[in-house]
């Protein structure tokens, strides 16, 4: 670099120093600023030697974070001078101990939870990934701001992907979707996750976000105007009553756009409420309520509600500290739109989340939401045993949850993940309830223990000092507190046996000349398909596996793996996989799938989740036990099986060769017209190489449901197929199944 470009930069970078203490949330104190100076000196001194992929001074990523926790997440000093140093202890010669030492232990105490989550090894046993989720959010335990502040890495990471190889972006994309942007909602963090979930997308699925992204600019001057018209009939009654508002519009994000067209199986033009209004008013707490309701009385006087669609989150706010009154009413032109109605409070609280929450707590001894979530988290976090995967996932479902509230027998307001049953609830009150609930009531009647908890709901528990939990408890409950006491109760019994069977399990395999270590104990567990070690030595314990079963193992000792890699090597190169597997094919025949970038042909099934056909756009996953499975790139198990098991992750390709048959289940709906059937089944024989393997055909009241089961080549003529069958009179939607 020339002295020019030397300078130019430097300039740029004091100037991203000003911007950053100016946009800051909370107010800084002279020694707040001197704190931040020094972080920053420190960062820059330490990182002057480093550049990212695009080519600029690293520095600029550490200021960046920076900028995310000072002004998105709300984040003091403290905080801001961590976000600046996050990465120093791993890029750099200085030590925790050094930051310590030239700041204060709080400081040090960030970095150093941060660096620990970067640090984790990769390696390629088991899932490290997940692995990895379970260290970061352990480190939850410590400081709920290392999260945060390793939230806004991501988010920075995120929006600077654009340089690397398509399979990191792939990643570390489908890492954000699977557990980034969860945390970020439970955070009570709606912007930062929106924008994660669209980056996201933007990156697993690209092709999607771009069209999407596309109509959004194609039919913005019409939102807009008509934003605009429902703005001005609403302002004239607001300020003739005096409230001190603003109104905001407010278009849904991208991804939520596409998980309501694939929710529903709609198209682009059939999600109805892709934009919303926001009206943020000005407001004294002790009037608070009485304004927003004054609000929803001056809409729904000009438009009519869904009373379906009414969310009061300011009489029972979420438990992620969330208040609001949703409302959803019929628009001009016979278009639905979604009013928000906010305080300023509730809106920093909706934007900032856990650092306006604090804010506005002023010492107050009430738990709030979020502080009780934590409790529990820590709660869960004490049961180290569980298997990482099934970890993550529990902690995933916890985090997008949508919430019930229901009382006690006092009249106290409990809230509980929707799908929770009583024993949930009995579980919610009090792990020794939960543990000695021998019944519940719900409103008074007696109801069985898995029974599904409504809103408004009123449960009593009744204990005995002799009920035990059984087996069958893990299957009434669905949170992951009353999941994880029931299994530690029966973990107790199964321990002591599982200690028995792990030195009976010693002494059978030295007779088959194997050693018992971590190695061959997680080979037994794949090998008999089971979850845990644990697992595994309570069954040798209790006798349910037999001498010859642990011979067959012995003599396929040779992993799967091995076997996969070894055939994959004996096989001869064909020519016909020789092409470029990222060029596209124009042909109808996508046929043949191949492997990686050597382009093999291996031998491989295609998932059930997703039944892909040729021409999808698909990836390999090499399983434990079934050798490659074939999933469609948007399959709904696609991200997490891309965030926790990268390193099995295969790119795949449909190219030519000779003709194989698929099946493809095809939904039709419409309108009742006379001729329709005989219409339906002459257009699918008439396109070339489509066969029907069954039709059924049903109406209801005028409207017409068919399924189709068809065996085609492949997608392309699939395709043409479907579009033959939208131009018949009569049909409204035709919709490819994709098996759950």
């Amino acid at each position: 670099m020339t002295e020019i470009d030397i300078e130019k930069e430097n300039k740029a970078i004091a100037q991203e120093y000003k911007e950053l203490l100016r946009i800051s949330y909370q107010t800084l104190s002279p020694t707040d600023k001197k704190l931040i100076r020094k972080a920053f000196d420190v960062a820059v001194d330490a990182h002057k030697e480093q550049r990212r992929k695009s080519g600029e001074a690293y520095i600029f990523h550490p200021i960046a974070v920076a900028k995310i926790v000072a002004s998105e997440i709300g984040l003091g000093a403290t905080s801001i001078a961590a976000a600046l140093l996050h990465d120093v202890v791993e890029d750099t010669p200085i030590t925790v101990e050094d930051i310590e030492r030239l700041f204060n232990p709080k400081v040090a105490q960030l970095v150093e939870g941060l660096t620990k989550i970067s640090l984790v090894q990769k390696d390629l046993n088991a899932s490290m990934q997940a692995e990895n989720f379970r260290k970061m959010i352990l480190t939850l335990n410590d400081d709920v701001r290392v999260i945060l502040i390793k939230l806004a890495d991501r988010l920075h990471n995120m929006q600077t992907m654009d340089s690397m190889a398509e399979y990191k972006q792939t990643k570390i994309a489908s890492e954000t979707l699977y557990i980034y942007a969860p945390l970020a909602h439970r955070l009570g963090l709606y912007n930062i996750k929106s924008k994660l979930e669209d980056l996201g997308l933007k990156y697993t699925e690209p092709a999607v976000y771009d069209d999407i992204v596309s109509k959004i600019r194609e039919t913005k001057e019409q939102q807009d105007a008509y934003i605009k018209d429902i703005s001005e009939v609403i302002k004239k009654s607001l300020d003739a009553e005096n409230i001190d508002y603003i109104i905001k519009g407010r278009p849904k994000s991208i991804y939520s756009i596409r998980r309501k067209m694939r929710a529903q199986n709609v198209s682009f033009d059939e999600v109805y409420d892709k934009f919303a209004l926001r009206i943020v008013y000005k407001s004294d707490p002790h009037d608070e309520k009485f304004i927003a309701w004054k609000i929803y009385s001056i809409v729904t006087d000009h438009y009519r509600p869904s009373p379906s669609r009414l969310r009061d989150w300011i009489s029972s706010p979420k438990s992620t500290g969330y208040e609001a009154l949703h409302i959803t009413v019929m628009g001009p032109k016979g278009r639905w739109v979604e009013v928000q109605v906010r305080s300023e409070r509730m809106d920093e609280i909706a934007e900032k989340g856990y650092a306006a929450h604090y804010k506005y707590k002023n010492g107050a001894t009430e738990e709030s939401g979020l502080d009780t979530w934590l409790n529990l988290l820590r709660e869960a976090l004490e049961n180290q045993e569980t298997n990482a995967v099934d970890f993550v996932e529990d902690f995933k479902m916890n985090l997008y949850s949508k919430e019930i509230f229901v009382f006690t027998p006092k009249g106290e307001i409990k809230s509980l993940p929707k799908g929770a049953t009583s024993l949930d609830f009995a579980f919610s009150i009090h792990s020794e309830i939960g543990i000695k609930t021998r019944g519940t009531r719900v409103n008074g009647r007696l109801v069985p223990l898995n029974h599904e908890l409504k809103s408004g709901d009123q449960v009593e528990v009744i204990t005995s000092v002799n009920q035990k939990p059984t087996v069958n408890w893990l299957e009434y409950v669905t949170t992951s507190r009353a999941k994880n006491k029931i299994k530690n109760v029966l973990n107790e019994n199964t321990k002591k046996i599982g200690e028995e069977g792990k030195e009976l399990l010693t002494r059978k395999l030295k007779h088959l000349k194997i050693t018992l270590n971590e190695q061959v104990t997680n080979e037994l567990v794949n090998f008999f398909k089971l979850k845990t070690s644990l697992d595994l030595f309570y069954r040798v314990g209790i006798g349910a596996i037999e001498n010859q079963q642990l011979k067959d193992y012995a003599a396929q000792k040779s992993n799967t793996f091995i076997n996969f890699f070894k055939n994959k090597i004996k096989r001869n190169k064909d020519t016909t996989a020789a092409e470029d597997i990222h060029k596209p094919v124009i042909s109808s025949n996508y046929d043949m799938l191949v492997f990686g970038t050597e382009h093999d042909k291996l031998d491989y099934k295609l998932s059930q989740c997703c039944n892909p056909i040729p021409g999808d756009d698909v990836f390999g996953f090499v399983t434990i036990n079934e050798g490659i499975k074939v999933h469609k790139k948007d399959c709904p198990n696609a991200i997490g099986m891309q965030s926790n098991y990268a390193y099995r992750i295969m790119s795949a390709k449909w190219i030519d060769s000779s003709q194989e048959e698929f099946k493809a289940i095809i939904n039709i709906t419409g309108m009742d017209v006379l001729g329709l059937t005989n219409q339906l089944t002459r257009v699918i024989s008439n396109n070339m190489s489509v066969n029907i393997q069954s039709i059924s055909l049903s109406t209801d009241a005028g409207i017409f449901h068919g399924q189709v089961a068809v065996i085609v080549q492949n997608n392309t003529i699939l395709k043409k197929m479907i579009n033959a069958i939208k131009k018949i009179d009569g049909v409204d939607k035709v919709t490819r199944e994709y098996r759950t």
